[in-house]
């Protein structure tokens, strides 16, 4: 398979000339990004410009791009949906007040040290993450082979034009960098097929093209001035404000869980480890001022992202260069970004299409757990059926840990160690839980057993107050039956809050007692 990822040390020319390559990428995708959301295609730029240049310099993760992305255009949408039911222009400012508010919350999520719970997804999440998302891309690249008039699929010479174009792109990516590396290959590709297809291909689709299906804008120029920040204006707040927060909330976890799943994989791909708490508090200042200044708001673009690292990009340079080369192409680049054809970005994303789907998931069908397979296509099949990578990701913690759940309550044993007529030793093995504590309960006949039962905690650990609770209605099951029971290491935690509970069973303390405390024990076990 294509071997695009190369661990390289970044420097500034890497990082400029990936920023470049970046940038010219982002136009396209931040055009339709504001047609999703039912905006001019300037509100889906900007956003990419505010948020790209904070997250860059503030962020957790240098290399990695922020933008207007999809899944925040989809819920975004709905804010200009609803401000334009209740009026004329009002759906822009429903959705600044939307990005702003949202912003917000991502900050305080940030300051509160929420972003460490990254950790908590699962390498099967996260690989179906990855999976769906290349899918998706992959999809998104399919109506750039429509005829962008008619809206019908390219057939004959304008069809094997596209292919051909494409496919150079995609064997420049490929293969210059077995001659050189001194120019990132994406940044190559796309200036030497957008040459060709500027002097000997007449009529193949440019982002002219596509700039031209926004309404009043027939000649598909992409030009505009700096904009001046102003406060969201003609909202009704006494009303309004629980649609405002309620939608705010939806898009700040959408961008948070988005943008740091993107950082947990641009940290395994680079060997380095990114801030999560840090690119919160990026991501929610960008999105607060990218409304402030009339963007559409935004998150981590995996795409771009992945583009950037492949290209070279590893410092902070490179977004801040791609941020800054975008607000230039807006002010007074148009006319050449205008002549990029769709194809050369169609071959770049391919590419990275590639170099994102784990082709070893394939592998580890019948090798790895039916039940990590089952979430690796749960969360992909979500991710690619709903385009919510948020949902998919949500969903598969879940189903892991239900999946955990069920594994871990069939995993506690009990043996017989010893046994008299008067004195049996049972010692217990596994994690004792809300979810182990019926099995664990059913291993015990009070009625039937002797007089003496000592039970032996050595090799379990009691995880939770369901725990607790399940030895203390054994401790009164043996009561009740004339029977004595006494227990052996638990640790401190555990006999403290079975006295607290005013419980009668006997614990027996001795010197290698365990040290666990109950609300810790996770954290005691990693």
């Amino acid at each position: 398979m294509f071997e695009i990822f190369r661990k390289k040390n970044g420097n500034y020319k890497d990082d400029t000339l990936s920023g470049l390559t970046v940038a010219l990428a982002l136009v396209p995708e931040a055009i339709a990004f504001a047609f999703a959301a039912g905006v001019d295609p300037l509100v889906g730029l900007w956003a990419a410009v505010f948020m790209g240049f904070i997250t860059a310099t503030c962020g957790g993760r240098p290399g990695m791009i922020s933008g207007a992305t999809g899944a925040i255009a989809v819920v975004a949408g709905k804010a200009v949906q609803h401000g334009n039911q209740l009026g004329e222009g009002l759906g822009l400012q429903y959705l600044f007040a939307v990005i702003m508010v949202a912003g917000l919350i991502q900050v305080v999520f940030g300051l509160l040290k929420l972003g460490r719970f990254v950790r908590l997804v699962p390498h099967p999440v996260m690989i179906g993450f990855v999976n769906g998302l290349a899918i998706v891309i992959l999809m998104a690249q399919f109506p750039s082979f429509r005829d962008l008039t008619t809206g019908e699929w390219l057939t004959g010479a304008p069809l094997m034009i596209m292919l051909v174009m494409v496919c150079v792109t995609m064997l420049i990516i490929q293969f210059l960098p077995k001659l050189t590396t001194a120019v990132p290959s994406s940044l190559a590709a796309i200036l030497v097929v957008g040459a060709v297809s500027y002097f000997f291909l007449e009529g193949t689709a440019t982002v002219s093209d596509v700039l031209a299906k926004a309404p009043g804008n027939p000649e598909g120029k992409l030009s505009g001035s700096f904009p001046l920040p102003a406060l969201p204006t003609g909202i009704a707040w006494a009303t309004e404000w629980p649609f405002i927060l309620k939608t705010a909330f939806i898009v700040a976890m959408v961008g948070i869980i988005e943008s740091l799943m993107t950082l947990q994989l641009i940290d395994e791909m680079t060997e380095t480890r990114g801030q999560g708490n840090r690119e919160c508090i990026a991501q929610g200042g960008a999105n607060f001022l990218s409304g402030l200044f009339g963007g559409m708001g935004g998150c981590a673009m995996i795409g771009q992202s992945l583009i950037n690292i492949k290209s070279g990009g590893r410092g902070r340079t490179s977004g801040i260069v791609a941020s800054v080369a975008m607000a230039i192409f807006i002010m007074v680049g148009g006319p050449v970004v205008e002549k990029i054809p769709i194809a050369a970005l169609v071959g770049v994303m391919f590419m990275v299409v590639i170099g994102t789907f784990e082709w070893y998931s394939l592998k580890t069908f019948g090798k790895v757990p039916f039940s990590e397979i089952m979430v690796i296509l749960a969360v992909t099949l979500i991710t690619v059926i709903k385009h919510d990578l948020a949902t998919a990701v949500f969903v598969g913690i879940v189903l892991s840990a239900l999946i955990f759940a069920w594994e871990s309550s069939r995993h506690v044993f009990v043996r017989v160690e010893k046994e008299t007529p008067d004195e049996k030793i049972y010692s217990l093995q596994g994690l004792l839980y809300f979810g182990s504590v019926r099995h664990f309960t059913d291993q015990f006949q009070a009625k039937s057993d002797v007089k003496n039962i000592v039970i032996d905690f050595g090799g379990a650990r009691v995880c939770d107050m369901s725990g607790l609770e399940a030895i203390n209605a054994l401790a009164e099951r043996y009561r009740s039956a004339g029977k004595n029971l006494r227990l052996r290491h638990l640790s401190s935690d555990c006999r403290r809050m079975l006295q607290n509970a005013g419980s009668m069973v006997d614990v027996e303390v001795l010197p290698d007692d365990p040290a666990y405390t109950v609300a810790n024990l996770r954290r005691n076990l990693d």
